[in-house]
């Protein structure tokens, strides 16, 4: 993993791509900022690849992140799951930069489509909206981003740091974040305690 920053994140997809699947974690990975992870990926080609942790809570939730940002979210001040969402810790990479990954009916001021299904967006307006209750029907916010230079990912999978598996909206979205990693194994028919040496899947 690297600590490149996205400011060119707008890569073109390319022949082989793993955009739009699911990174877990193998058991043996002990690295701490991944150990026990599903990273939905966004972006893989030759000059590397981004993407999202998301069932790693941060101790911040995100009505505290409004007031950091001054964001007037008085409009939901009764709304029990709004005040109930955390932010992930989306990974190492621009750990202070908020990146929404949402549902795509609509577009923002910098919003990058991934697929039919589902943007990402690292601009406030979203935010703004989502205070509002005008923002996206589903949408999970986090600070960083996990990244990787080219043919890194790569490498690792071929080492056997991660088993890869085809992404899935609801499981992106669930809250269930302890179980989140071996819900998506199960995509494959696999569990997580099973696996000791078996090489990831594409």
């Amino acid at each position: 993993m690297t600590n490149n920053t996205t400011e060119n994140p707008l890569f073109e997809s390319s022949p082989g791509s793993l955009s739009n699947q699911f990174l877990i974690a193998m058991p043996h990975l002990d690295d701490p900022w991944f150990n026990r992870t599903v990273t939905f990926l966004w972006r893989h080609n030759e000059e590397g690849a981004l993407g999202i942790v998301v069932n790693k809570p941060s101790k911040l939730r995100l009505a505290e992140l409004f007031d950091d940002l001054e964001i007037d979210y008085s409009s939901r001040k009764d709304d029990i799951e709004f005040h109930k969402q955390i932010v992930m810790t989306g990974g190492p990479v621009e750990k202070n930069k908020g990146f929404i990954l949402h549902s795509s009916e609509t577009e923002w001021e910098y919003t990058i489509p991934i697929n039919s299904e589902l943007s990402i967006t690292m601009s406030k307006d979203i935010l703004v909206a989502i205070a509002n209750g005008e923002g996206p029907s589903r949408y999970l916010v986090a600070l960083g981003c996990a990244g990787w230079d080219a043919g890194q990912l790569d490498q690792e999978i071929t080492s056997n740091a991660w088993l890869t598996v085809p992404a899935d909206t609801d499981l992106i979205f669930s809250h269930d974040h302890e179980n989140k990693a071996e819900a998506c194994a199960a995509v494959l028919g696999v569990s997580l305690q099973q696996l000791t040496s078996l090489a990831g899947h594409s």
